[in-house]
């Protein structure tokens, strides 16, 4: 009896673990096939977050090309007015060819419409950070260019003693530097 009592035992414990094992079974494929579904909702995620990484990117890209390509607009529509103005000397003096009536009136109204042109022309380039380079007192070879030396009782030795040629500067950088003559 005791053997029947065993074997039952084993045949149920056999049993439970079957039931045991199927349900590990089902779970594993349930948990599975949960895996699998959150790694397909992460690939998917992935696959978004990537397009939209790659489409800002361009666009980032374009915004940059674009901003470079119309970066001298501004100055641009502001140079307009001194285009205007030399046009319109241009004009006084092609009309005074004609009309040779007080040539004297005439090169005095394009003198001063050239120097408000010229005025005109370097408030709208200090507008934007162009300036002139000064070239008073002593030589900086940053920011000058010494082309000759020249003898002068008026001036110390390496000072400027006269300017060839406008230099300018954008903000603290050199676009050209001035042309000028030192004194030995």
């Amino acid at each position: 009896m005791q053997e029947e009592q065993n074997e039952n035992q084993t045949f149920d414990n056999s049993q439970e673990n079957d039931e045991s094992q199927e349900e590990v079974v089902a779970n594993d494929a349930d948990s599975k096939e949960a895996l699998q579904s959150q790694i397909n909702e992460l690939k998917e995620q992935y696959v978004r977050a990537y397009a939209d990484f790659e489409n800002t990117k361009k666009r980032l890209i374009r915004d940059k090309d674009q901003a470079l390509e119309y970066a001298y607009e501004k100055i641009a529509k502001d140079l307009l007015p001194s285009l205007d103005t030399l046009e319109i000397a241009l004009k006084t003096i092609r009309d005074s060819k004609e009309n040779s009536e007080n040539q004297e009136e005439i090169l005095r109204k394009i003198e001063e419409g050239i120097a408000l042109t010229l005025d005109n022309l370097l408030k709208t380039l200090a507008k934007h950070g162009i300036e002139p380079i000064l070239t008073e007192g002593g030589f900086d070879p940053n920011f000058h260019d010494a082309i000759m030396q020249v003898q002068s009782d008026a001036h110390d030795s390496g000072e400027i003693v006269a300017e060839m040629q406008k230099g300018y500067k954008y903000k603290e950088r050199v676009l050209r530097p001035s042309m000028v003559s030192i004194a030995k």
